[in-house]
C-alpha cells in the first residue's frame, strides 16, 4: 500500500492550493483518510479528515478555509485551502486508516509529505 501526495509549493498570503493524495496497493476499506501538518520545532496535527461516508472533521484553526473531500473509487482525498496564512506553513501529510481485507486489522499508513509555504 502507498500513499502518493501532491500539491504543495509556495503560495502569498491569501493564496489558495489543493492537495491530492491516491492511495494504491490492495485496499479493503479507507476510514478515515485525512490531512496533518507539521511545522517546524511543532508537533504534527490534525488538519482534517473525512470518513468513508464523508463525515469531515477540521482543527479551529483551518474551519472555513479548508474543505476536505474524497473520491472513494479513486481512493484519493482532497483538501483546498483557501485564504492561506503564514501560520499554515508546514509539511502536509496525508494519512489513511484501512484495512487490506475484511479479516485483516485496521493499519495507519502516511503519505511521504509535501511542502506548503505561505509567504510574500
Amino acid at each position: 500500500v502507498q500513499l502518493q501526495a501532491s500539491g504543495g509549493g509556495l503560495v502569498q498570503p491569501g493564496g489558495s492550493l489543493r492537495l491530492s493524495c491516491a492511495a494504491s496497493g490492495s485496499i479493503f476499506t479507507i476510514d478515515p483518510m485525512g490531512w496533518y501538518r507539521q511545522a517546524p520545532g511543532e508537533q504534527r496535527e490534525l488538519v482534517a479528515d473525512i470518513t468513508n461516508a464523508g463525515n469531515s472533521d477540521y482543527v479551529d484553526a483551518v474551519k472555513g478555509r479548508f474543505t476536505i473531500s474524497r473520491d472513494n473509487a479513486k481512493k484519493t482525498v482532497y483538501l483546498q485551502m483557501n485564504s492561506l496564512k503564514p501560520e499554515d506553513t508546514a509539511v502536509y501529510y496525508c494519512h489513511a486508516r484501512l484495512k487490506i481485507t475484511i479479516a485483516h486489522p485496521w493499519y495507519n499508513y502516511w503519505g511521504q509529505g509535501t511542502q506548503v509555504t505561505v509567504s510574500s
